[in-house]
């Protein structure tokens, strides 16, 4: 193994040695030696089963030595990643009821799509969205009925909450079920010509639209390499689901096979079956360490240092962004999918994918081997890829060289020798950055700032051509407890134009900047938020800014005792009221610090753990 890897990993588990420990002792507490529901009232267990609608699966659900699944979809016909889950259940009891088992859809959870909601009032409940997730798996999971669990969900906030409700009830196998990817659109790069156009006022908007569906055009995830697809390499690296299925396309044979072949592995994962792997086994501290090697390895999304530390949480482990700042700096970058590069997820897929990345980074010792895994013990079972031969489920080896180098690479021939995310901080309080597609003249911004509490107010300044100059936007009051940790995503066609002529700019933020962020260098997730006492409350048009990634400075250029003299700035008036944001006020409050999560749930499992 890597030293630094090592050094991570010893002093993770170190420092999370409590919490782990009586996280363990009550999965192990919630754990039974035979099925929960043998235990149940018979009336109790006659409202679990009355629902059946084949007669048989009453009855197998009377025998104890026979599996029931708990089936959780985030199914939608809105949402275009999610679309596929409909038809997913049926599937999933067919392949259940084949080996004498039983699937119960025990309930559905919301899913959002930022895409839809980018720049509109719903954004602001979508980081939120998250913890309403994770309390409808556990709502779903309450009734004890099940002796393991299939999660099907893909996108932003829809596979962190999974996972976060899914380890409360950690004693259960659960394996998560991908959709898969819709098949590739216009190029990228096009796409993202035609917004920049658009947002200089040299394309219409038929223009944007056409361009835009042409784009997002069938059932699938977006193919860009967002917070989504992020989710995808990072739960099957993590070894959560089935090797190779992250990115085969929905509506095909194979993709059908192995929605079949994820509920009959849960069931070998069961007591029944002898050869029981909770899910509070498979994840755990080395576990975690593989999702940020599988996040750095790949520029994944930035919204993954909210995500990440929030479900390790979950598991009682406590994980900080200096941590993942740490292995960042050794992992290198192995893959261009757009935005750090111009190829898409269907592309990185077929030129080697997830089998490919596990096996280069195993070899170069930087992931851990020695894991649990829904697949059984060891992560090179994750070195193969699914195939159907006569119809039926195979697996063989992955390629061992990537069939396009362009998109993919082993470590020996890295794109950059580090990860790209690193850790900020100063006088201005402290954030993350994500530097993998900023070229490297732009890594440092000195600037004056001009100051915006809203996406809004920025639009307005550029199209009245204020903003045609050096400076660092500075975008405040958009933290979890101001109005719910919005992405800031309609800002980058702006910061992008003005790049391009020759401005140097930068963005500081208290909000999030999404996986689609790109080019424009971005200090996010600032903390202290400026609504919870951040000094970025009280920066002024004017006052100059240092963002240096290269030494990871943020610095509002100003003597301490003139900040401390100055009153921060209050929030816009009616900030999270109307379109149901108002009851969504208490979770807000209760969010924590963005270096832990921004997690509603982290004070509550502090206490507990």
């Amino acid at each position: 193994m890597h030293p630094r890897i090592l050094e991570v990993t010893e002093r993770l588990v170190e420092r999370s040695q409590s919490t782990r420990a009586r996280y363990l002792e009550l999965m192990a507490s919630m754990a039974s030696d035979g099925p929960h529901r043998g235990k149940l009232q018979c009336a109790n267990f006659a409202h679990g089963v009355a629902g059946c609608g084949v007669e048989e699966d009453k009855q197998r659900l009377r025998l104890m030595n026979e599996v029931n699944v708990g089936i959780v979809s985030s199914y939608n016909d809105m949402l275009s990643a999610h679309q596929p889950y409909e038809h997913f259940p049926e599937i999933l009891k067919e392949a259940l009821r084949e080996l004498g088992s039983v699937g119960q859809f025990a309930g559905g959870v919301p899913a959002m799509c930022d895409g839809v909601t980018q720049g509109e009032p719903g954004m602001e409940m979508s980081l939120a969205s998250r913890e309403v997730i994770a309390m409808s798996t556990v709502v779903a999971l309450s009734h004890n009925m099940f002796d393991a669990a299939l999660c099907l969900g893909i996108c932003d906030k829809i596979v962190p909450g999974l996972l976060i409700g899914a380890l409360r009830y950690g004693h259960l196998p659960t394996v998560f079920v991908p959709g898969g990817p819709m098949p590739s659109g216009i190029p990228n790069k096009e796409k993202a010509e035609v917004r920049q156009r658009y947002a200089e006022g040299k394309a219409s908007r038929e223009e944007l639209l056409e361009s835009e569906m042409k784009s997002y055009h069938s059932p699938g995830t977006c193919t860009f390499y967002g917070t989504a697809n992020t989710n995808q390499v990072v739960v099957e690296m993590m070894g959560l689901q089935l090797p190779g299925s992250s990115f085969v396309n929905p509506y095909t044979p194979l993709r059908d096979e192995l929605t079949r072949e994820a509920a009959r592995q849960v069931t070998r994962l069961t007591r029944q079956a002898g050869q029981y792997v909770p899910l509070s086994r498979v994840i755990d501290e080395k576990t975690i360490v593989n999702s940020v090697v599988a996040l750095c390895a790949t520029g994944g999304s930035s919204n993954h240092t909210l995500h990440i530390p929030a479900f390790a949480r979950a598991a009682g482990i406590q994980l900080t962004w200096q941590d993942m700042a740490d292995i960042s700096a050794v992992v290198p970058t192995l893959a261009k999918v757009y935005p750090n590069g111009n190829a898409d997820v269907n592309h990185f897929h077929a030129c080697g994918g997830v089998p490919f990345l596990v096996r280069t980074l195993l070899d170069a010792g930087l992931l851990h081997e020695d894991v649990y895994t829904v697949m059984g013990q060891g992560l090179r079972h994750y070195l193969r890829e699914p195939y159907l031969e006569d119809g039926r489920l195979a697996w063989r080896d992955a390629p061992m060289n990537s069939l396009d180098e362009g998109i993919l690479r082993p470590v020996e021939r890295p794109f950059s020798p580090e990860g790209g995310l690193r850790v900020m901080q100063g006088n201005l309080g402290r954030s993350v950055t994500k530097i993998s597609a900023v070229v490297a003249d732009q890594r440092v911004v000195e600037a004056p700032a001009r100051v915006f509490h809203d996406q809004a107010g920025l639009a307005e300044a550029f199209k009245a051509g204020e903003l045609e100059t050096d400076f660092v936007a500075v975008v405040r009051f958009q933290g979890p407890k101001a109005n719910g940790m919005p992405e800031l995503h309609k800002l980058t066609p702006f910061l992008g134009v003005l790049q391009d002529r020759g401005y140097r700019v930068a963005l500081v933020t208290d909000g999030r900047m999404s996986g689609a962020s790109g080019k424009v260098l971005a200090a996010i997730h600032v903390s202290p938020e400026a609504l919870d006492g951040g000094v970025i409350a009280k920066v002024r048009d004017g006052d100059v800014i240092r963002v240096d990634s290269e030494t990871g400075e943020l610095t509002v250029r100003v003597a301490a005792d003139e900040l401390a003299r100055r009153e921060p700035a209050s929030p816009p008036p009616g900030q999270g009221i109307g379109y149901g944001r108002e009851l969504f006020a208490f979770m807000r409050h209760s969010f924590s610090s963005a270096e832990l999560g921004a997690s509603a749930f982290t004070a509550a499992l502090d206490e507990l753990q």
